[in-house]
């Protein structure tokens, strides 16, 4: 028997991630009471938390650009992307797209990625939710002055029309292969209700890839996995994933790591390890089944040709997932290799590193709690790692002296 999950449902009014979410958790003891427990919060002096920044208004992700040193970038939900240079945040936001961005529920401006060859283009892309409710991703300019960008730039190189206000997904990242991968939900409500997950002809419910070249503009890769394909998008690199909150490659592997917001009973953690080839024509699963377990049937699906998740874990534990980064920093080497995510809800950090096909080493970080809800990790163009909170801060995980 499925337990109706209340935050999934929109009951706390479908805000950024199911907002309600922690406050509502602790009454339902029955939401994932058969689940085993999650890893043991361990007290560790050996790692914590330094502030970098406060005063944000709903940071969403942080990002750098490729050998940039010297700063790191915040998008803020409502529309603003802002700079911290050297650990100070600038009062000038790098660029400000506040009247372009509708804010409600899980809308705003929700991601960002810089062109590998930024330091010669000054080209970057974004993705937002437009006035309309419906998804855009625009490349824009840099100025001449590297803190400043062109407003006037934007090319808007995909349109999705969004059928409800959640589950826009909402990630950008250039893999290891230069092309720019794109997050979609699946478009919304609860359950999936249009079957936009399994439909590889729409964009929702799916990780998408484009060629962007050095003006800004886009193309489909030739060598997509559904390119040529009667009944499929071009565009489409992997499908069946139900609102994949951040997504990340490890900068030395290349490997795909997804973290895909659950609906009644589990959340997961997706991972391609296949030797450059970055998850090619997945399809992970939604709505056929949420996590391990059936869901669209109840029971008996057919679970051919799904990739699995390599991690799971039940709405007793939290109730959406933040995906993350595997560390790649040099602050930290006992860190290295081990992969970091949270819930939102919870307001936990765990980690653990992948052996094979299955993660060891798993542990709960109590030392890694910024406070209130953790939309987003972020990494530097060092590879340490940061942890944003709802609550307008950024937070750098750092070794703790002795």
């Amino acid at each position: 028997m499925r337990l109706r999950n209340i935050c999934a449902e929109g009951v706390v009014g479908r805000t950024l991630l199911r907002l309600g979410c922690a406050a509502l958790l602790a009454p339902m003891p029955g939401c994932g009471a058969t689940e085993p427990q999650g890893p043991p919060a361990v007290p560790d002096s050996t790692i914590g938390l330094r502030q970098v920044a406060s005063g944000l208004t709903f940071p969403l992700y942080l990002t750098a650009p490729p050998d940039d040193m010297s700063r790191v970038f915040v998008v803020e939900k409502g529309g603003r992307i802002r700079v911290i240079r050297n650990d100070t945040l600038l009062d000038t936001p790098f660029l400000d797209l506040t009247g372009r961005v509708s804010t409600g529920g899980e809308q705003g401006l929700l991601g960002l990625a810089f062109h590998p060859g930024y330091a010669a283009n000054r080209v970057f892309v974004v993705n937002y939710t437009n006035p309309a409710g419906n998804t855009r991703i625009a490349t824009f300019r840099a100025t001449a002055v590297p803190e400043v960008a062109d407003p006037s730039s934007e090319q808007v190189i995909l349109a999705v029309d969004q059928p409800f206000a959640n589950h826009n997904g909402g990630m950008l990242a250039f893999g290891p292969d230069g092309r720019l991968f794109i997050g979609l939900g699946d478009g919304g409500s609860g359950g999936d209700p249009q079957g936009n997950g399994q439909n590889r002809n729409v964009l929702l419910g799916k990780i998408l890839r484009l060629a962007i070249a050095d003006d800004g503009t886009a193309s489909v890769p030739g060598d997509n996995p559904f390119a040529g394909q009667a009944g499929a998008r071009p565009e489409i690199w992997s499908y069946g994933l139900r609102n994949p909150w951040r997504f990340s490659f490890d900068r030395t592997t290349g490997d795909l790591y997804i973290g895909d917001v659950g609906q009644n009973e589990l959340e997961e953690i997706n991972a391609a390890t296949d030797a450059a080839q970055f998850g090619r024509g997945a399809n992970y699963g939604w709505n056929i089944v949420e996590g391990t377990e059936c869901f669209s049937p109840a029971s008996g699906c057919d679970r051919t040709g799904l990739s699995a998740p390599v991690l799971v874990y039940g709405h007793g534990q939290g109730c959406s997932i933040t995906g993350g980064y595997v560390y790649r920093g040099s602050a930290i080497p006992s860190l290295v290799g081990h992969y970091f995510y949270a819930d939102y809800c919870a307001g936990w950090v765990r980690s653990f590193r992948l052996a094979g096909p299955a993660p060891a080493d798993e542990r709960e970080w109590s030392t890694l709690r910024p406070g209130g809800q953790i939309p987003s990790f972020g990494e530097d163009a060092r590879g340490e790692l940061y942890i944003l909170s709802a609550g307008g801060t950024v937070h750098r995980i750092v070794p703790n002296q002795p």
